[in-house]
Order: C-alpha cells, then structure tokens, then sequence
C-alpha cells in the first residue's frame, strides 16, 4: 500500500484535503479520494468539506487550480507526528 493511499484512508478528509491541497488541483483530489475513499465522493462530503477549509481560512485561493495554505492553515496532526515514512 502506497503512503498516499495509507493517508487517504485512515485520516480525516479534512485532514487530507489541507496537506494535498497545495500540491494537487480539485480534478486531482477527487481522483485520489475516488480511487481510495469512493464513499467520500459519493456522499458529498468530499466537496463539503474542501469547501468549509476556504471558509474557514485554512485553504486560500492559489495559482491555477492548486490552493495556497490560508490565514488558518496549521499542519496535520499526522504530519507533525511523523506517522508515515515519506
């Protein structure tokens, strides 16, 4: 199993989307949580909560399609715990 595939499954979507989304446009994020998490896609949460990270502050509008971390933007717990090895 790859590490982006560990992280996508055993993580909040929340979680998720503020890593990725920097490095990942939309189109590319829902492939990911199509592929690993297709109940996410499914049920709306995926879009609900990428959009509650703008809201929030978390997520900022970026270049093109990638966001750029927001005002509110703080790492993942998982990443700071050094869960997986990158």
């Amino acid at each position: 199993m790859s590490i982006v595939e560990q992280i996508v499954k055993n993580e909040s979507v929340e979680d998720v989307l503020t890593l990725f989304a920097l490095n990942k446009g939309l189109p590319s994020l829902d492939m990911m949580f199509s592929r690993y998490r297709r109940e996410v896609i499914i049920s709306g949460e995926f879009l609900r909560v990428y959009r509650r990270l703008f809201d929030e502050g978390v997520l900022a509008p970026g270049d093109n399609i990638i966001a750029a971390k927001g005002p509110n933007w703080k790492e993942p717990k998982f990443l700071s715990d050094k869960r997986y090895a990158v």
